[in-house]
């Protein structure tokens, strides 16, 4: 059996470690605060599932916590972009994953370009049950059905009355409807026009393994 030189291993592995570190990628100051501000947000979205009466692990006695699984915090999928308006506003039928029928509003959609190529986001409109509108969106991608939740990705979405107000689409605050955790909860299925041809590797991965 051949004897392993320890102290000439040393070297060897200082070198790759070196050189691994110097391949890892360099964020700015403002990038490093904004990956600890989202990392802060994770883990109080835990605290929040397994205290809260209200989350899906505390209304379903079956559903079991764990700490929510997330990509990690990637500065590069974040994008800005006005929301342009649909002249021509269709309402469609979305199913819900228990199979109900929604209606929903195609209102509009957000624009954003990832390695040179453009990409669209829309935006639903719809109403509660007293009537008040409310805005969403909901998409699948490359990545859905393998490493993140197969019915699709959750961003919230606030709408301003001002046509000129530039929004912020961060995927790494792209999250799980709730039935992606407890078959108790049911949630729209994005449509085929709501795919991205993209693998967005941010925001949350599957719940389930």
């Amino acid at each position: 059996m051949t004897k392993i030189n320890f102290k000439t291993l040393l070297p060897i592995t200082a070198f790759l470690m070196l050189f691994l570190i110097s391949c890892g990628k360099s964020y700015s100051p403002e990038q490093k605060k904004y990956i600890a501000e989202i990392e802060t947000f994770r883990k109080q979205k835990n605290l929040q599932f397994l205290k809260d009466p209200n989350s899906p692990f505390n209304q379903d006695p079956k559903a079991v916590f764990h700490p929510l699984n997330y990509y990690d915090v990637n500065p590069d999928f974040v994008f800005k972009s006005k929301l342009i308006e649909y002249s021509k506003k269709d309402t469609i039928t979305i199913y819900g994953t228990q199979g109900e029928e929604r209606k929903a509003v195609r209102f509009g959609y957000l624009t954003f370009t990832y390695n040179n190529k453009p990409y669209k986001l829309n935006v639903y409109e719809n109403k509660t049950g007293n009537g008040q509108k409310y805005y969403s969106i909901w998409f699948t991608d490359k990545t859905t059905n393998k490493e993140t939740y197969g019915v699709g990705r959750y961003l919230e979405f606030e709408k301003r009355d001002d046509p000129n107000f530039v929004y912020t689409i961060d995927f790494n605050l792209a999250f799980n409807p709730y039935c992606a955790y407890s078959s108790n909860f049911t949630c729209a299925i994005p449509t085929r026009e709501d795919y991205i041809d993209l693998a967005i590797e941010a925001g949350e991965k599957k719940f389930h393994e």
